[in-house]
């Protein structure tokens, strides 16, 4: 497919615009092939993936990458000057000639995207965006439980180990409001909307305080959840044109939980 035709397509489902102000999606390293057959998806351009295609033999089949957090987040000129494996592994991707794209809060925002993703794993029914933060999905449960039950039931639909419970709000959860990565600010924005309970990750200790002062229900996961990203991604990208060979690669593992 046409390399310039398939982006023109993923940024018609998740453009540019509405990427949070702070974001920097797009083109990250090389400049696009004219045609793409092979791509390959990953949450983080890093280390890792530059060895798994080294190990493969893909420096001269992969046309192109596909990751969800920006390879350069930033100013480029700045952190190439003072991250020293972001400047090898630039380089490195320049030199073999392997475009990196990024589609990240476009992504989690876009229809059909991350929070979409999440929202249909959980099987949540009568699913819709949030009034006053759009980036955020919400449902209703297949049947009431009890705030513990319901955490349990997000971590088995979600395939995740571990999650960080604070239930300081109602002991029934009948709906829920969700935010894959780190989008704990958005709790508010969930209460205010009558959701029992909201799903995020990356709290802080401030925000965890937050959400006992205001009585609220919040169910910690790891960033990595949005490891949704490659099945969703592989799903578009093959509903565009099914030759087209999609690799996804789950590089990035949940940290160990050590108790005591």
């Amino acid at each position: 497919m046409k390399t310039r035709a398939l982006l023109t397509k993923l940024s018609k489902l998740f453009p540019k615009k509405i990427a949070e102000a702070y974001d920097f999606p797009g083109l990250q390293v090389s400049k696009l092939k004219e045609e793409t057959n092979i791509i390959l998806l990953c949450l983080d351009f890093d280390e890792d993936v530059l060895n798994y295609i080294l190990k493969n033999n893909l420096e001269n089949k992969l046309d192109l990458i596909i990751t969800h957090h920006p390879f350069i987040f930033g100013k480029k000129k700045e952190i190439l000057a003072n991250d020293n494996i972001k400047n090898y592994l630039y380089h490195k991707m320049e030199e073999l000639n392997i475009p990196i794209y990024s589609f990240h809060t476009n992504f989690d925002s876009g229809v059909n995207g991350m929070n979409d993703a999440l929202i249909n794993k959980l099987e949540l029914s009568n699913p819709h965006r949030l009034i006053s933060e759009p980036m955020a999905c919400g449902g209703d449960l297949p049947y009431e439980m009890t705030v513990e039950e319901f955490a349990k039931y997000v971590l088995d639909k979600l395939d995740v180990d571990y999650g960080l419970l604070l239930n300081y709000g109602s002991k029934v959860i009948k709906n829920a409001a969700i935010i894959g990565g780190g989008g704990w600010r958005s709790f508010k924005a969930a209460q205010l909307e009558s959701y029992d309970i909201f799903i995020s990750g990356d709290i802080p200790h401030h925000g965890r305080r937050d959400v006992v002062a205001n009585k609220y229900n919040y169910l910690d996961l790891p960033h990595e959840v949005e490891n949704i990203f490659m099945e969703q991604m592989k799903k578009i990208l093959l509903s565009f044109d099914s030759s087209i060979d999609v690799i996804s690669l789950y590089q990035e593992q949940f940290p160990k939980v050590i108790c005591k």
